[in-house]
């Protein structure tokens, strides 16, 4: 290697031979340390000349506002006051915490405003009305995409019920007569296909497209996306109805005999199983917001029922007839009910009022289902008809579409503007344009997942699992502090008055032979209880004397005639 060139070269002949000299001369080039200098200032003007360029285009001022409203539907309420807080610690930490929150809250309100697609829904020409578009008109006016997902399946083992997985990719069929189907209903793409040999009343995907129940003549069965039978439920017995749970894990049924169960499919665990007591059960849905069992009663009821009390959490009357329809919208805030009278009415499932709406058809309606942007869509027979806007009075109808044979079952595609229809003869994919919602989340339900991101998804789920014992009629609730209230704190003062001293058990320590006799060991057990007795008894006087002085004395003069 060659030599390197420095800034401080040694002098040979200015070095002394004496060893007492420690320092050695050297002769410094202080030119090139100057120009190293003045090239570092140079570099650094250059930066800052950079930093105060102005912004040649004055419309684009930095990032784009968040409007107010995003804000506060992504906001987490007020903030906590620090002024109150003691420690300069404890301070700092949670003026930390707060603008975490709020940075959480910001991103989620910007990242929404990225979300340009909206929903589209048909207008009309002048004289014209909505309802007199048929299916082959819309098919022949949408784009090949759309136009491909209207179909119809001409099946004879029915009456069919149908259901779509939360993500809306995949369809199961099932029918009466013991005919079970599980397909890609966008590929087209067949999952299996059996004929179970029993009668089946109901299906239901389970926690993803590779596991389904179908509820069968006599027991509950499941079955994986091949058609293999995965396990058989012994302890749903006649089941009518049901339903699964995701953010819980649990196949929800009703039965022919009134029972309502719940069992927790990633344990295989029966959680609870109880006799409701209201005789058969035929309508039953879930509430999407706490997770609760809707049940449509003889009489015009509807309760809603947990897994944690054996008696209906909430009860309502909204019919005077019996109830034949039953749905809720997936927001948790409106239920429908449709009963024999031909009325249908909503209502506010959080605040158990209503009816907000009421509205009379010409024929008694058998089927509800709500769209995720607010639609319902109504069954008579072999007409089903769509209502925009069914929570207003600007409520009219949107389509309505005839079949030749009657309806049996009815659901709204997740992210689709599809509405899936089961008959006696099969199966119908009707076009209802903006019925779907034109967003979605990947990480809550995604559509287009792959095999590796549906296994992430659901070791996911599985550690994100909430507890049974969470289901309550208002979920708000478990986020509040459980304060006593003056009943609850006036009744344990009342009861401390009126407790019994506790029996202690005296337990003698072994000694040697001979030296603990029987008497001493009854006198020292003697002694024991009362001294215990004593201490009791001194606590219940304080209590009595700290009451006696919480008691506020009235200067009143016309106390002296009581």
């Amino acid at each position: 290697m060659g030599k390197v060139n420095r800034y401080f070269q040694p002098v040979e002949d200015n070095v002394q031979s004496s060893t007492n000299e420690k320092f050695v001369k050297y002769d410094v080039d202080f030119n090139k340390i100057h120009d190293r200098k003045k090239k570092f200032k140079n570099v650094h003007k250059e930066r800052k000349i950079i930093k105060k360029i102005p912004n040649k285009n004055p419309k684009f001022k930095g990032r784009a506002p968040i409007p107010e409203e995003l804000l506060e539907k992504y906001g987490k309420g007020e903030g906590l006051d620090c002024k109150e807080i003691k420690t300069k610690i404890h301070q700092k930490k949670i003026e930390k915490k707060e603008l975490n929150i709020k940075f959480a809250t910001e991103q989620a309100a910007r990242t929404e405003i990225l979300l340009t697609e909206e929903y589209g829904c048909l207008d009309a020409d002048d004289g014209e009305t909505t309802t007199q578009y048929t299916q082959k008109q819309i098919a022949n006016n949408v784009d090949i995409a759309a136009a491909s997902k209207h179909f119809e399946l001409k099946l004879d083992f029915g009456p069919y019920r149908s259901k779509y997985i939360r993500n809306g990719r995949h369809l199961l069929l099932g029918g009466k007569k013991g005919h079970v189907a599980a397909f890609d209903w966008i590929t087209k793409k067949l999952h299996c296909e059996l004929n179970v040999m029993e009668s089946v009343h109901d299906i239901c995907w389970l926690h993803n497209e590779t596991m389904f129940a179908v509820a069968q003549k006599n027991f509950v069965h499941i079955y994986d996306n091949n058609g293999i039978e995965v396990h058989c439920l012994k302890r749903l017995n006649k089941v009518s109805r049901v339903e699964f749970l995701p953010y819980h894990f649990l196949l929800a049924s009703c039965s022919d005999e009134g029972y309502l169960s719940w069992v927790d499919i990633s344990i295989g665990k029966l959680i609870s199983q109880y006799n409701s007591n209201l005789g058969r059960l035929a309508i039953m849905c879930q509430n999407p917001w706490n997770s609760l069992l809707c049940i449509g009663q003889s009489n015009g009821v509807v309760s809603m029922w947990s897994p944690n009390t054996r008696d209906p959490v909430a009860k309502m009357l909204c019919e005077t007839t019996p109830i034949l329809g039953l749905n809720v919208d997936p927001s948790g805030r409106y239920m429908a009910t449709s009963s024999s009278d031909r009325t249908i009415k909503l209502w506010d499932c959080r605040k158990l009022t209503g009816p907000i709406q009421h509205n009379r058809l010409s024929s008694s309606a058998t089927l509800l289902n709500f769209s995720q942007t607010g639609m319902l869509a109504v069954g008579m027979g072999n007409i089903v008809e769509v209502y925009r806007n069914p929570t207003t009075p600007l409520c009219s109808r949107y389509i309505r579409n005839r079949s030749n044979t009657p309806t049996s079952y009815m659901e709204f595609c997740p992210y689709e503007d599809i509405l899936g229809v089961a008959t006696s003869k099969g199966f119908q994919s009707l076009l209802i344009p903006g019925a779907g919602e034109a967003n979605f989340d990947a990480l809550e339900a995604n559509p287009y997942q792959t095999k590796r991101q549906r296994r992430e998804a659901e070791v996911k789920s599985l550690l994100e699992k909430v507890q049974p014992e969470l289901i309550t009629l208002h979920p708000s609730v478990i986020s509040t502090i459980d304060v006593p209230s003056l009943k609850e704190k006036v009744e344990a003062q009342q009861k401390l008055l009126f407790v019994k001293p506790p029996n202690i058990d005296y337990e003698p320590r072994k000694k040697a032979k001979g030296k603990g006799g029987s008497v001493k060991v009854h006198r020292n057990k003697k002694i024991v209880q009362e001294q215990a007795k004593k201490e009791f008894i001194k606590d219940t006087k304080e209590t009595q004397k700290k009451q006696k002085s919480n008691k506020k004395t009235t200067s009143n003069l016309l106390d002296r005639f009581l």
